[in-house]
């Protein structure tokens, strides 16, 4: 098998330009795309050769695969025509590869040559990611479509995917000059990953291509190529498939924290009707603080639980940064704790997850000056790392939801589905699936995965007191409340008590709460010592690998949980919460293969 994305050395490919402006690849000798006229090349290729826009009438989505992401211009056009021709109220989910992505400026380069789809260009610019290993998802809400582009190599991504696609654009490098990208391992996870009278488009006809689709139950015909080139393929799954199974169309969620409401967002985004069951308001639970942290859990040995953080940090800064009023502050220095954290952090920060800039070692100087206090140690600086208020969040997102007040009790499979009953067994709701996101709430409903609680209790200083710290993390943490310092205020704390599941304050932890503040920020501690403060305690649900737990529960078909998120909630929640939407609804996931394995309930069990 090919290496994971967080072993790949950082992705560069090197571009030359010819003087009329044409692309060429430095590491594989070619162009990309035709010089006499690009675009019209993948509509006459790709587009045409797919059947399109024909091939998705008919369809409420449709998912095309592109093994060569390249300057993204295959996708333009595919763009350009959906935005013209789909379907009314239909879904595009476009997959794509690239194991050596161009950077945004080459990209738009490459692609100014096309005025007349210029809308398009800089809508995919806009949503340009950073070219590290792994899986990024791009929302164009515009177009009713979305991409997740796969850096990394073809065999490993295809292994990763969970989507069928229903048309493939294969446009790598000349099967001479990029034999990887065209090998019997690359065809065979086309074919797996094929769906009913999937169609194949390539500019290629060797003979191996040919041969090796029809090998795998596709029927293939040479068609007439274009510009210079004379015959191009076109392929068609011929092989007899189950038709897919049906999505269901009402599922319940159970609880309104960011887990629920992370969950709730993605089922209404894929057009499921959802009904979300709380039994206090939304937020109430651990979500329900002023301000929050929106930090990755830090590994420098297990890349896979590095990369799952990478990609969750990244999907959930996405979101927020589109919804308003969300995004307190940027940047978060996490201290030094142990004498080992120095070495740990140098490791992180060079990870090949994690984009340039984004992890930034400081030494105590530098610390130090960050915070306006006397730091004996260093830190690294998450650059990408937020603070999140809350409420801006879980209300929104739960919009085009059905409210449902009340407490789940028990659930009862029934043959239309299942029901959700509260303490005297009436029937709160019924869905043919349900999610359960309700944090330590889940323990009583699914006891198997012995979820551990763990009380937290937080202060804050009201915002009038015009104090606005930079985020720090140390154990303890410190988040601003507001967003400039006549906006100010202070979230700090929090205890973590294994084992208590009691809510009300307690003075005692008050008291902890400011001494530590004391011990590690003093001058802040007393800048602050008069301002008027609140405090509030909330209880995590956390696991024994202090992973969270994300997908279906065996033996009880319908019925899913997103719990176990722990301090990283805010972090991890928007993309498990895509995540669960796919499995329920049959769409591709925006997380690998690997990294849902990692998260898998059953791993809890016996």
């Amino acid at each position: 098998m090919p290496s994971p994305p967080s072993d790949l050395e950082a992705p560069t490919i090197g571009l030359s330009w010819s003087d009329d402006g044409e692309p060429r690849s430095l590491r594989f000798g070619d162009v990309y795309f035709s010089k006499d006229d690009g675009l019209a090349e993948s509509r006459a290729v790709f587009l045409a050769g797919c059947g399109l826009p024909e091939a998705w009438q008919g369809h409420d989505r449709f998912t095309v695969a592109e093994l060569g992401f390249g300057t993204g211009l295959n996708i333009v056009a595919l763009l350009d025509l959906w935005r013209r021709e789909r379907p009314a109220d239909a879904r595009l989910h476009v997959f794509t590869i690239e194991a050596y992505p161009l950077t945004r400026d080459e990209a738009a380069r490459a692609l100014s040559a096309w005025p007349e789809v210029a809308e398009v260009v800089q809508a995919l610019l806009a949503v340009w990611p950073q070219g590290t290993p792994g899986f990024h998802r791009l929302d164009l809400p515009q177009f009713n479509a979305v991409i997740d582009l796969a850096v990394g190599e073809v065999e490993w991504a295809l292994s990763q995917w969970s989507g069928d696609a229903d048309a493939w654009f294969l446009d790598g490098f000349s099967p001479a000059l990029n034999p990887e990208m065209w090998s019997p391992a690359v065809l065979d996870g086309i074919a797996a990953r094929s769906a009913r009278d999937a169609r194949v488009a390539t500019f290629t006809v060797a003979g191996f291509v040919r041969r090796g689709l029809e090998e795998r139950g596709f029927s293939v015909e040479r068609m007439p190529g274009h510009g210079r080139k004379r015959q191009r393929l076109e392929a068609r799954r011929s092989a007899d498939l189950a038709p897919a199974p049906a999505r269901p169309q009402r599922v319940a969620v159970v609880g309104a924290g960011i887990a629920g409401a992370s969950t709730a967002r993605a089922l209404v985004a894929a057009g499921i009707e959802t009904v979300v069951v709380e039994a206090d308001v939304p937020g109430a639970g651990a979500s329900g603080f002023p301000a929050a942290l929106v930090t990755p859990r830090l590994d420098a040995g297990d890349t896979t639980i590095a990369a799952l953080h990478a990609q969750a940090l990244e999907r959930a800064a996405s979101l927020y940064d589109r919804t308003t009023g969300a995004v307190i502050a940027r940047g978060v220095l996490q201290l030094e704790q142990a004498p080992r954290d120095a070495a740990r952090f140098a490791k992180i920060a060079v990870q090949t997850i994690w984009a340039p800039g984004a992890m930034t070692v400081l030494d105590a100087t530098a610390a130090s000056d960050r915070l306006d206090e006397t730091c004996e140690n260093g830190g690294l600086d998450m650059a990408e790392a937020l603070v999140l208020r809350p409420q801006a969040v879980v209300g929104p997102w739960l919009d085009g939801a059905t409210p449902c007040v009340g407490r789940v009790a028990s659930l009862e499979r029934a043959d239309e589905g299942w029901r959700l009953l509260d303490a005297t067994g009436q029937v709160l709701a019924q869905a043919d699936a349900v999610v359960l996101t309700g944090g330590w709430g889940n323990a009583a409903l699914l006891p198997d995965l012995k979820l551990a609680p763990v009380r937290g209790q937080a202060n804050w200083v009201d915002i009038a007191s015009g104090i606005t710290p930079p985020a720090v993390a140390w154990g303890g943490y410190v988040a601003p409340t507001g967003q400039s310092p006549c906006d100010g205020g202070f979230l700090y704390g929090a205890t973590h008590d294994r084992g208590d599941v009691e809510t009300e304050v307690r003075q005692a932890d008050s008291e902890r709460n400011r001494t530590q503040l004391a011990g590690r920020l003093p001058h802040l501690a007393e800048a602050s010592s008069s301002a008027p403060s609140s405090a509030r305690a909330a209880v995590r649900a956390t696991t024994r690998d202090r992973l969270p737990v994300c997908g279906p529960m065996p033996q009880a078909p319908g019925l899913f949980v997103l719990g176990g998120l722990g301090s990283r909630g805010f972090c991890v929640a928007p993309l498990l919460g895509e995540h669960l939407a796919a499995m329920i609804t049959g769409a591709p996931s925006p997380l690998p293969a690997d990294l849902a394995d990692r998260v898998r309930p059953d791993r809890l069990l016996g």
